[in-house]
């Protein structure tokens, strides 16, 4: 790719990575940039690819409900019909995982506390630690890190950025670009993105369910030792799996 040398070289470069479509492409490239400039671009680019892929899928679905609407009428129904399944599709996967994700979370929460004390109690684990000020901040920088180009996402804290649940499916898209369309996702929807979420991270980073969606759904903002602690657990399974490099990192 052309450096930033001159006008010519900047416009050749911003058009080659218009042309790129593949999101997993753009998160490499981006991981290994060290110019500010060269990281912007790329950072543009994946931002403008996210929504275009939204904007395609909504186009896509838009036009399937008029097909469904008009085979809903030729045949005499009705086109409510139609849109219901359209959308039972669309959020097929969130919630073909939720009885996993409670299972396991039972479990997972039974492992941190030995008394049947109420769920929220089971759930946060202590974040007690000589530099827990400094790991907590440089976890919070890294999930920044991580989502800034995902639309939709602004992380400031451990609590209400993540109460809509986009924040978490964008951290697992990162790392799982393939294991769901995320241009699609509701921010309206939080209980399903929470469920994709963790049920993907558990699927593919083998990492604990110890959240609970419904729970995150009854709270006005989420808890932020409970997030806290999840994200620390998805880091480590990250780790552990090769998909992150510790040096200086929580």
């Amino acid at each position: 790719m052309e450096s930033k040398t001159d006008g010519g070289s900047t416009a050749l470069a911003i058009e080659e990575l218009a042309a790129i479509e593949d999101e997993e492409v753009l998160n490499k490239m981006l991981d290994k940039a060290v110019d500010f400039e060269e990281r912007r671009r790329i950072r543009a680019a994946l931002r403008d690819l996210l929504k275009k892929k939204r904007e395609k899928r909504e186009q896509e679905r838009g036009s399937r409900q008029q097909d469904m609407r008009q085979q809903g009428l030729s045949k005499g129904g009705t086109t409510a019909g139609g849109v219901s399944t359209g959308r039972a599709s669309m959020n097929q996967q969130p919630s073909t995982h939720k009885p996993a994700v409670q299972a396991s979370s039972s479990a997972a929460f039974t492992r941190t506390s030995g008394n049947p004390a109420p769920a929220s109690a089971q759930k946060c684990l202590p974040a007690a630690a000589p530099n827990a000020k400094n790991v907590k901040q440089m976890l919070l920088d890294w999930c920044r890190a991580k989502t800034e180009p995902y639309e939709g996402v602004d992380i400031q804290n451990f609590s209400s950025s993540w109460k809509d649940g986009i924040a978490f499916c964008a951290l697992v898209h990162r790392f799982f670009p393939d294991a769901f369309e995320y241009s699609i996702l509701n921010p309206n929807k939080p209980r399903e993105n929470f469920q994709l979420a963790f049920a993907t991270a558990e699927r593919l980073a083998g990492c604990p369910p110890l959240l609970d969606a419904d729970d995150l759904v009854r709270m006005q903002e989420p808890d932020w030792k409970c997030v806290y602690t999840y994200i620390q657990e998805f880091y480590r399974c990250l780790v552990e799996k090769g998909l992150v490099k510790t040096k200086k990192r929580p």
